[in-house]
């Protein structure tokens, strides 16, 4: 039987409306970041101003994710996202008109911090809409690897589009238009046919009117998921402060845009190529050894001799990325009940994005302190034993799905 291609998916009724208005949306997320970090340098003179300010509005962000993909489960997308997406528009219109120079940066920190709390959750939200429109597994893995590359080029080419708007116009501006981009693509979203009417019909997995929360203590595959994308995370986000180090120790410190594009560019390849392929071995299975890949290649690239071994082995890397993240997300759909789907999708960014931030973090204290071959070994180790502990609960058990009791 042939796979379904991916121009089946965006034939589905109602997928290619709703799919680019999710992508209108989420062009914010690769613009607004930048251009907010850019705008508080120059109105407070500050780095580390900026620095905070952006720290603040990244971790109300990602660690609130869950909490907001949960009101959309409870309330529906129609009703939850244009109210988060709207608050979310106006707080980054707020920041581009007060950010000038001598803007206060505790004002600026509470703006920001508030502008996260309200950030709306337009990838889980998409997902479980792939998952409603989309019942066959097949064409759900391929919906859910277009996703996850045109998310990924998103987000490459949002900071060239602040680069453009920062030479012509100013940061300030590059910041209110991330705040237009996700009022329309939010609101596009949920005013789509692909988004039910109503409130969401939890009757089949609760009594009483909201579905009780999602405990990943209560689904171990969620769990091992989330844990191994959130070490997957940490992997690459150590990846991009080393590729830095590794550059400069080269000498050809020039060179870093283009290691990071082949990490960029293979993981689309490797998108693309996972969601055209049939795959014989169950998710739980495959996501350690799409790991395991991923931070093998992170670990070798401390033993690149040259810039042209380093963008080979970080390319090799990129491979296994969009893959992995691929079929962390479609455990948490098979994990989930439709009741806490967007909830379980959430949880999964959340892991990777937190552990993306802690591992630039972490391996910023290394640096300085181990040889660079050895701090990509420590920044690789996690993601290697969570995929070795996972591998061995993915062949003993099948996928568990949360259930209301």
């Amino acid at each position: 039987m042939s796979t379904p291609s991916y121009v089946a998916v965006l034939r589905v009724p109602h997928a290619a409306r709703a799919f680019a208005a999710a992508l209108t949306g989420r062009l914010s997320y690769g613009i607004a970041p930048l251009a907010l970090l850019l705008a508080v340098k120059d109105a407070t003179g500050s780095y580390s101003a900026a620095g905070t300010v952006m720290a603040l509005f990244g971790a109300a962000s990602v660690f609130l994710s869950p909490a907001r993909a949960g009101l959309i489960d409870r309330y529906g997308a129609r009703r939850a996202l244009p109210p988060m997406a709207g608050l979310y528009a106006v707080l980054l219109t707020v920041l581009a008109l007060v950010t000038r120079p001598g803007a206060s940066p505790v004002v600026l920190g509470v703006l920001a911090a508030a502008a996260g709390v309200c950030t709306p959750p337009l990838g889980p939200v998409m997902r479980t809409v792939w998952s409603d429109l989309v019942p066959d597994r097949e064409l759900l893995r391929r919906a859910y690897s277009l996703d996850g590359v045109a998310e990924e080029l998103l987000y490459v080419s949002g900071p060239l589009l602040v680069g453009v708007a920062v030479t012509f116009t100013g940061p300030a501006a590059a910041v209110l238009a991330g705040a237009v981009l996700i009022a329309v693509g939010a609101g596009a979203l949920a005013a789509s046919p692909a988004v039910p009417r109503g409130k969401p019909d939890h009757r089949t997995a609760a009594a009483g009117p909201a579905a009780p929360g999602l405990r990943l203590s209560a689904v171990p595959a969620l769990r091992r998921a989330v844990l191994l994308t959130g070490a997957v995370g940490l992997c690459l986000g150590a990846l991009d402060l080393l590729v830095v180090a590794l550059t400069e120790a080269m000498h050809r410190a020039s060179a870093v845009s283009w290691v990071l594009a082949a990490l960029s560019a293979t993981s689309a390849v490797g998108g693309l190529a996972y969601g055209a392929l049939r795959w014989r071995a169950p998710l739980g299975v495959r996501l350690p050894l799409l790991a395991a890949g991923l931070s093998g290649a992170v670990a070798a690239a401390g033993l690149a001799g040259n810039v042209y071994v380093l963008i080979a082995v970080v390319g090799a890397a990129g491979l296994f990325l969009a893959p992995a993240l691929t079929t962390a997300y479609l455990i948490a759909d098979e994990s989930a009940d439709a009741a806490r789907r967007t909830r379980a999708g959430a949880w999964v960014n959340t892991a990777f994005n937190a552990g993306s931030s802690g591992g630039t973090a972490a391996v910023g204290l290394l640096v300085d302190r181990l040889p660079l071959a050895l701090c990509c070994a420590v920044a690789a180790a996690p993601a290697l034993l969570c995929a070795a502990a996972m591998w061995g609960a993915g062949v003993r058990t099948g996928p568990e799905v949360v259930k209301a009791v």
